[in-house]
């Protein structure tokens, strides 16, 4: 356990809006105190800057980490440009992966951690032009099991969390009403769901009320998937 006294702190990424807010502010909401660096600060697309910032915030304390940001460029196959499939893989896959190997270190050293990779349902199944994202999304529900295994002696709980489709701005700006309605249809709940819900899952599993729950892919769709 930490040092008695002492608070959890997270550093959540993409924590600017959507989930990776909401995430925040569940985690706040609990007393854990959060970093949410900008993209200036943090910028998943430059290894150079996972790397200053590690440096940086090295000693900061952090015990939780929540993979949040990622980016999804739909494309069919035909026309899924190298730029594109190495960029879904550097800030899906990569720069995740590099912040568990700069922050783990400490957390272990601490004799507690929690890292939460924000994955997706599709990661499980997919769709039509999805095929960069998924593969980058599959891929870390995969680092999430090896983490796993390999963290677990050090007290380190890793898991993934494949939200389904969401109420967020981005989700509204990219889909009309009547596109909402028709995915409200095809889940069995009947609705999207709200980030406030999938932060939830979020910050249980970023907390102490977790202590056995590791090497999971813990899927929030309202059902979406079983069918």
């Amino acid at each position: 356990m930490p040092v008695v006294g002492t608070a959890h702190k997270a550093l959540v990424t993409g924590g600017g809006r959507g989930i990776g807010l909401a995430i925040c502010r569940a985690l706040e909401s609990r007393g854990v105190v959060v970093v949410a660096p900008s993209r200036a600060s943090l910028d998943l697309l430059d290894p150079a800057s996972i790397e200053r910032f590690a440096a940086q915030h090295a000693a900061d304390g952090i015990d939780i980490l929540v993979n949040n940001a990622g980016i999804n460029r739909l494309n069919a196959l035909e026309h899924v440009r190298d730029d594109d499939w190495a960029a879904m893989l550097q800030v899906n896959l990569t720069g995740p992966f590099k912040l568990i190997q700069a922050f783990a270190p400490h957390m272990a050293a601490r004799g507690w951690g929690r890292i939460v990779n924000v994955s997706s349902i599709f990661s499980i199944v997919t769709r039509q032009r999805r095929a960069a994202y998924s593969a980058a999304k599959s891929a870390l529900n995969g680092v999430t099991r090896a983490a796993a295994v390999e963290l677990a002696p050090k007290k380190i709980l890793v898991n993934a969390l494949c939200p389904g489709y969401v109420n967020t701005e981005l989700t509204r700006k990219n889909n009309s009403p009547a596109d909402l309605e028709a995915i409200a249809r095809t889940i069995p709940l009947g609705r999207l769901a709200e980030p406030s819900e999938v932060a939830a899952v979020a910050a249980f599993l970023c907390s102490e009320d977790n202590g056995y729950i590791t090497g999971q892919t813990i899927v929030a769709d309202g059902g979406f998937v079983c069918q």
